[in-house]
């Protein structure tokens, strides 16, 4: 009837919708060519917000970053009426189907297009033609870093964006608001960087075969926290040289405590520098922390080489008193103290000790020396541990070599001055 009719006209949900394309005028238009095809270049304004720096490798000589990439153009085939004068948005299906910038990131590794719950692209058009495009991206790009002040650096990388087609006969690119373009969030942090500047800026790239393309340029400087690597590094190696000069301060004549000493120390130094050498890239130059490891290295081999010099005049030096000794009593008498530079330990009585290359009189006087020293042995012990306790800084003071002396004063002082030189030098 009459009045059904009129019903199924008054009701909205019956109408069939306009589609976007017929009111965008998309199937008029060919968009596979740039707007203002043949005339100039048409102008790509671009703004960024850097939502969060992921990560900094120094192996891979790389960063990640997640940001907003917004492109503003105009395109007039896109124009439509409008009473309000209002935009219209649509999601990423629209894309397809018109003219967008083809803008990628030099240097890239790898990059995508978030799409959770959908893919995040955004795309708002204008009645007069304008158009804004929204991408989310995460990208991963090289950042050329120079380890020479490793780890008191200050590292400079740089997102590159440029029209992979179009060079600049065709398509302009610019920062929209200039300085401005380029926004960070509030709460953007690193482990091991503190960002000291974000900072937009625009150039122009050449190729041979296909000419001059503009790019533009996110640049930001980041600068290493040192403190995690004081703990890890600095402070074991600096722990590491002065107890080796612990060793300066032990009898010469203890020779296990020495060498032990000493080797430790060497091989600790060797394992605190492989450490930092395996989370590193095998650069050909000369990092600011293998100055400084490997002096201290030094200083700790040193130590070990001060006593092996230690040891050797001692030695010499008992030779020759023994010798003097031998040529008036025809045999080597060594008291107990001497005795400690062939067996490295004390002895509780004073009895003369033989060497087994000795003559059989040798071996003869010393058989009637212990028979007559039988008695007085346990008179003898309970001496030595009462004089003991109080003279055994009288005894480590009397029996160091003058080269122990000297090193006491002279390696402290030489690390103290190189430290100052080092931390002056790279701060």
């Amino acid at each position: 009837s009459k009045r059904e009719i009129k019903m199924r006209k008054l009701d909205s949900t019956k109408v069939r919708p306009h589609k976007t394309e017929q009111l965008l005028h998309i199937e008029d238009h060919d968009f596979a060519l740039r707007p203002g095809f043949g005339g100039s270049p048409i102008p790509v304004g671009i703004d960024v917000q850097v939502e969060s720096i992921d990560s900094i490798s120094e192996v891979d000589m790389d960063f990640t970053m997640t940001l907003y990439l917004r492109h503003y153009w105009k395109d007039e085939r896109l124009s439509f009426r409008s009473n309000k004068n209002k935009s219209m948005t649509f999601d990423g299906r629209l894309i397809k189907k018109i003219w967008v910038p083809d803008v990628f990131f030099v240097h890239s590794k790898r990059s995508f297009i978030h799409d959770t719950t959908v893919e995040n692209v955004m795309l708002r058009v204008y009645p007069d033609g304008n158009v804004l495009f929204s991408l989310r991206i995460t990208v991963s790009a090289m950042c050329f870093m120079d380890f020479s002040r490793f780890p008191l650096d200050t590292q400079n990388c740089s997102l590159e964006l440029e029209s992979y087609a179009y060079n600049e006969d065709d398509l302009m690119l610019y920062w929209k608001h200039g300085n401005k373009s380029l926004s960070t969030d509030e709460h953007i942090s690193l482990s091991q960087f503190f960002i000291e500047e974000f900072s937009a800026s625009s150039g122009l790239a050449f190729y041979s075969s296909t000419g001059w393309y503009n790019r533009l340029f996110i640049n930001f400087a980041l600068r290493r926290h040192i403190f995690f690597f004081v703990l890890q590094s600095y402070f074991p190696a600096m722990l590491m040289v002065m107890l080796s000069w612990v060793s300066f301060w032990i009898d010469r004549r203890a020779v296990p405590a020495r060498v032990s000493l000493g080797i430790t120390t060497v091989l600790t130094m060797s394992t605190i520098m492989t450490g930092v050498s395996a989370s590193m890239p095998q650069v050909s130059y000369i990092k600011a922390v293998d100055v400084y490891l490997w002096i201290s290295f030094l200083f700790v081999f040193l130590s070990v080489i001060e006593y092996a010099a230690v040891n050797y005049l001692t030695t010499i030096e008992e030779r020759k008193q023994l010798k003097k000794r031998g040529k008036a009593s025809g045999m080597y008498s060594i008291d107990a103290v001497q005795a400690m530079a062939f067996d490295g330990c004390f002895h509780d009585t004073d009895v003369d000790m033989d060497l087994p290359a000795f003559s059989d009189r040798c071996e003869e006087n010393e058989t009637r020396a212990r028979a007559a020293s039988v008695a007085n042995l346990d008179t003898t012990r309970i001496k030595r541990k009462r004089s003991l306790k109080g003279n055994v800084g009288r005894i480590i003071l009397q029996n160091n070599h003058v080269i122990d002396t000297y090193s006491r004063i002279i390696f402290p002082s030489v690390y103290i001055v190189f430290n100052f030189f080092y931390w002056g030098l790279y701060l």
